[in-house]
């Protein structure tokens, strides 16, 4: 039986800063979005205070008088390339690995069945923190959804060292009673009230219903929720970029190895279009792009590289134009010739709903703004009539392009007074131990 590994990072921003501030452990932390707004990751003892995300900075004082907690703003760089080296740790213990997000990818264990794999999980878990001091959650089970309900229980319950295995059905039906629907990985917010009017109010309970009932109910992702709930493995891995709570992601395996960068740039440009897209689907705003690129990893004869970089747009958007313009930005400054690309990805970061967007006051143009959302109203609207890709950015066109030209520079008009140093990619950052 095939088995999937979901990793992922606790708590990660927490997780990155505290890697190099071990004082911290054991201290409420939080960090803040763009221009130090709105608390957006919290350490386990920020949450047991009451913290909540999205919670105002000016008022944790107010809420929390006397209590020390200590903030950072989103050192984007610092957790892109901690994030790069961990999950290139994971890459190098798993027969196949994908990344699905910042702070999470599949692993899939085919080969490994003689092996014991919570032991293989608890010392994944070890070998990640020994290097680099970062607690991660592991899943392990029959299905992706599965895993990702394991993780959720890795990270909630101490009992299982850092991993979780669902292997029989005895253990999947005891997971799923005791999880909230809402919390199951292709469950919206608009299904999760559905079903709770009609008092499906666990995994279990959407599991047990019968499949012509969700057929008739649900769309095919709605399906294949249920089939995976019942141990049915039925998404594919590259049909793994669905908007979840935290980042939306579009990543995909090249047809061939590319060392053109023109070649690369159309393809993550039509990432970063079909991402924009989902974007304004789920109403929401991205207020950072990231961007990946990976070589192919099983061919030994030729050299390997990696990397993932982040763009912070000073106002958070769902424009096709600004996130394509981005994240071509992005994959210029991380790519290195020579190389034999395999597979990219784009993944928006910082999500908010598209009607609370917290402006820039030195960027924000709100006729300009209002008109890139016309526009691409009227570009979905076209292309949902007359077919996908009807209409395209130029970026998005599969030709040669002319010329290199020069990449966008993105003003850095983000305020971010409590940033940490970039310990790991600026020489002048580098820690000096005494």
């Amino acid at each position: 039986m095939r088995y999937y590994a979901l990793v992922d990072v606790d708590n990660c921003y927490v997780s990155c800063e505290r890697s190099f501030r071990p004082d911290l452990e054991g201290k409420p932390v939080v960090v803040l979005s763009n221009n130090d707004g709105c608390v957006v990751a919290r350490s386990n003892e920020a949450k047991a205070m009451g913290i909540k995300a999205g919670t105002p900075f000016f008022q944790l004082q107010q809420q929390f008088p006397n209590q020390t907690i200590y903030a950072f703003s989103s050192n984007y760089e610092l957790y892109a390339d901690m994030t790069r080296r961990l999950m290139n740790i994971v890459r190098g213990e798993a027969p196949v690995f994908y990344r699905y997000s910042i702070d999470e990818g599949f692993c899939i264990l085919d080969g490994m069945d003689h092996l014991d794999l919570k032991a293989w999980g608890e010392r994944l878990h070890r070998r990640i923190y020994k290097g680099l001091g970062m607690p991660v959650s592991i899943g392990i089970a029959p299905t992706k959804t599965l895993a990702k309900i394991a993780s959720k229980f890795a990270k909630r319950y101490a009992g299982y060292r850092h991993c979780c295995l669902i292997d029989n059905d005895e253990k999947r039906l005891k997971a799923l009673s005791l999880f909230p629907i809402g919390d199951v990985w292709g469950i919206g917010r608009r299904w999760e009230e559905k079903l709770k009017t009609v008092q499906i109010l666990t995994a279990a309970d959407f599991a047990n219903q019968q499949e012509s009932w969700v057929r008739m109910k649900f769309n095919i992702v709605g399906q294949r929720t249920w089939k995976e709930l019942n141990g049915i493995d039925c998404i594919p891995i590259d049909d793994m970029d669905k908007a979840t709570k935290k980042s939306i992601c579009t990543s995909r395996s090249f047809p061939d190895m590319l060392t053109d960068l023109q070649a690369i740039r159309t393809h993550v440009a039509n990432y970063a279009a079909l991402a924009a897209e989902k974007l304004r689907r789920y109403h929401e705003a991205a207020g950072v792009v990231g961007v990946f690129i990976d070589t192919n990893h099983f061919r030994n004869d030729l050299p390997q590289y990696d990397r993932f970089g982040t763009a912070v747009l000073p106002t958070p958007t769902a424009s096709t134009m600004a996130i394509v313009e981005a994240a071509t930005t992005v994959l210029q400054r991380i790519f290195l010739p020579y190389f034999h690309y395999k597979r990219a990805g784009v993944i928006l970061l910082e999500l908010c709903p598209d009607t609370a967007v917290q402006t820039d006051f030195t960027d924000y143009n709100p006729a300009d703004y209002r008109k890139r959302q016309r526009l691409d109203a009227v570009i979905d609207r076209i292309n949902r009539k007359e077919g996908k890709e009807t209409i395209v950015l130029g970026a998005q066109q599969y030709t040669k392009a002319k010329g290199k030209g020069k990449a966008a520079h993105f003003a850095e008009a983000i305020r971010r007074d409590r940033k940490s140093p970039n310990y790991t990619t600026a020489w002048g950052d580098i820690i000096k131990v005494k």
